[in-house]
């Protein structure tokens, strides 16, 4: 076992070639994932012991013989199996178990606590492997590979907590624009509490044009948290906004002074706004603690963090708190990032709780604020 090299991608692709049928990885992904600091390539190498070059040999020495596909996800403590072969010469000898062992000392060696993957429902020999070596399901998906055939969702945590972890039940809504993660973010909440709401592209775009602040650091304006907060109230949901401070909002990143002077005005017209909707804003130091306490009180909190650390760049972004245990915080991403490759690395995301401290101060100011919501 070892990383594979960039004088190896044709070998790869081949052996990709001969154990799928459909849902291949391309000759670029391979490339792509050979070269990039968030993914790792294990291969598994026929070693020669001696007789391998005898007439008839199944397999010569030095070949690969089976590969795992690792993404480890920047600022997160979470790790996914994307793809896992082994050729047919070897099977049924213990490779993909190495291979997969192999994976999660990678993992671990990342700092990573959770590993996951998904599989095939109708490939039983793969699952009563995962099954055996710790992995359990925990979801589903329809028509999830090229062939319609249905996948089951697996993952195992690769270090130990004494703690079992504490979550919701919470739908996953793509944002569809990249200046929508607060509407997104929204919708999950209200999906999730209010019965009656029906999550729609158009009223994505509704909630940003009733909570957008219209101007921020670059670009489209971001949302409000009171902005959000008075879509929530007006879709059936109870909202209250933490702040850590009554400045107006996001004023630093602005740099023209008529973008600031609307910015200021936006934000006055949102507390005058909350007060006549009595909607409670409250303003004091919000820490993760009073965070998971409303979280078992039965609140949703949609919550403000700097995207430094997962991407690196220094950008507002709204996602919503998912779960808990007793390292990590988890949270549901409505952005699919660059390195994240299907909607499962965008659910339960792990967060370490120090990371997260960190991640949910924006800006200058070390603003912090979230919206909580609750069903009536």
């Amino acid at each position: 076992m070892r990383n594979a090299v960039t004088k190896e991608l044709t070998e790869l692709v081949q052996l990709e070639n001969n154990a799928f049928e459909s849902d291949r990885i391309s000759r670029r992904s391979f490339r792509h994932a050979l070269n990039s600091t968030n993914s790792t390539i294990l291969v598994a190498v026929y070693q020669d012991e001696g007789d391998d070059h005898k007439e008839g040999a199944l397999v010569r020495a030095d070949k690969i013989v089976g590969y795992a596909l690792l993404h480890l996800h920047q600022g997160t403590r979470l790790a996914r199996l994307y793809s896992i072969a082994v050729s047919e010469a070897v099977r049924g000898k213990g490779v993909a178990k190495m291979l997969l062992e192999s994976c999660e000392n990678e993992a671990l060696s990342k700092n990573k606590i959770m590993l996951r993957l998904e599989v095939n429902e109708h490939n039983l020999p793969a699952i009563r492997l995962y099954e055996k070596l710790g992995y359990r399901k925990f979801g589903h998906y329809d028509a999830y590979y090229e062939d319609l055939s249905n996948a089951l969702r697996m993952q195992k945590r690769i270090r130990h907590l004494s703690q079992e972890r504490v979550s919701v039940a919470l739908p996953w809504i793509q944002q569809g624009t990249p200046f929508t993660c607060g509407p997104a973010s929204l919708q999950m909440g209200l999906t999730a509490l209010i019965p009656s709401y029906k999550a729609d592209p158009d009223d994505e775009l509704q909630i940003w044009r009733e909570a957008t602040t219209i101007f921020m650091t670059s670009g489209h304006g971001g949302c409000h948290p009171m902005g959000l907060a008075l879509a929530a109230k007006k879709r059936g949901a109870i909202a209250e906004v933490w702040l850590n401070e009554k400045a107006p909002l996001f004023v630093d990143g602005v740099r023209d002074a008529l973008k600031k002077d609307i910015v200021t005005r936006v934000h006055t017209m949102f507390v005058k706004e909350c007060i006549e909707a009595d909607i409670t804003v409250r303003y004091f130091t919000m820490t993760l603690e009073s965070l998971l306490a409303a979280f078992d009180s039965g609140y949703l909190p949609i919550i403000l963090i700097s995207t430094y650390r997962m991407d690196g760049k220094k950008a507002p972004h709204w996602v919503v708190l998912s779960g808990y245990d007793e390292q990590c915080i988890y949270v549901h991403d409505p952005d699919p990032s660059s390195d994240a490759h299907s909607s499962v690395d965008c659910q339960y995301v792990p967060i370490a709780r120090e990371d997260f401290e960190k991640m949910s101060r924006f800006g200058q100011s070390r603003l912090q604020t979230a919206v909580l919501l609750s069903a009536k």
